[in-house]
C-alpha cells in the first residue's frame, strides 16, 4: 500500500525553494493565503487525517511540492505527541495546549539550516528574504498544528487519546532528529 500524498500536489502554487505556500484556516498571521471556507480541507486537516497511516512508511515518494508541506507537518505531529507524552502524568487539554503552543513558538530550523533533517528533500531559501518568508511560514503552520492537533487528540478534556498516544513512538521515514 503506498504512502498518502497531498491533494494539493497538482494545484499551480507559489513556492519558496521547493516548498509550497498552501492557503490555510487559520488566525495566525503569516504568508499564507487565508482560507475563508470552512468547509474546504487545508493542508493541516489533511496531514491530520493521513498521519496515522502515512506515519508507519520508513520510505515518501515526493510527488509535489505540496507533499514537502505534508511530510514537515507528520514529523512535527510526532514532534508533538511526542512532547506530550513525555509528561507523566499525562496533561489534561490546556495544560497540552500550553506545551505545543510553547513547542510551536521555539526556535526551530528551516531547510538549509545544519540541523535540519530533511535537507536531502528540501531545497534551501535562495537569499535572505525568502529565508524570512520561509522561517514566518513555518512558523505560521506550525502554530495552527498546535491548536487544531489538541481538538483531535483531547476528545475528553482530561485525559489525550490513547488512539493517538499510541503513535507518539513511530518514527515517519524514520526520522529521529527534531526539526528544532
Amino acid at each position: 500500500m503506498p504512502a498518502y500524498h497531498s491533494s494539493f500536489n497538482g494545484d499551480d502554487l507559489r513556492c519558496i525553494g521547493n516548498m509550497a505556500i498552501l492557503p490555510l484556516k487559520t488566525k495566525y498571521k503569516g504568508p499564507a493565503p487565508i482560507e475563508t471556507n470552512t468547509e474546504i480541507e487545508d493542508i493541516i486537516d489533511e496531514a491530520l487525517n493521513v498521519f496515522r497511516a502515512n506515519c508507519l512508511f520508513k520510505n515518501f515518494e515526493f510527488k509535489g511540492t505540496a507533499d514537502r508541506v505534508l511530510v514537515y507537518l507528520i514529523i512535527f505531529i510526532s514532534e508533538c505527541l511526542a512532547k506530550i507524552s513525555q509528561k507523566s502524568p499525562l496533561p489534561n487539554k490546556i495544560e497540552g495546549y500550553k506545551i505545543l503552543n510553547s513547542h510551536a513558538l521555539q526556535n526551530f530550523s528551516i531547510p538549509g539550516d545544519a540541523n535540519f533533517p530533511l535537507n536531502a528533500y528540501f531545497e534551501a531559501p535562495v537569499d535572505r528574504n525568502q529565508a524570512e518568508l520561509m522561517k514566518q511560514y513555518i512558523s505560521q503552520l506550525r502554530q495552527e498544528m498546535a491548536v487544531r492537533i489538541i481538538e483531535r487528540i483531547y476528545i475528553d478534556a482530561d485525559v489525550p487519546s490513547k488512539w493517538w498516544m499510541s503513535f507518539s513512538k513511530k518514527k515517519f521515514m524514520g526520522i529521529t532528529k527534531s526539526l528544532s
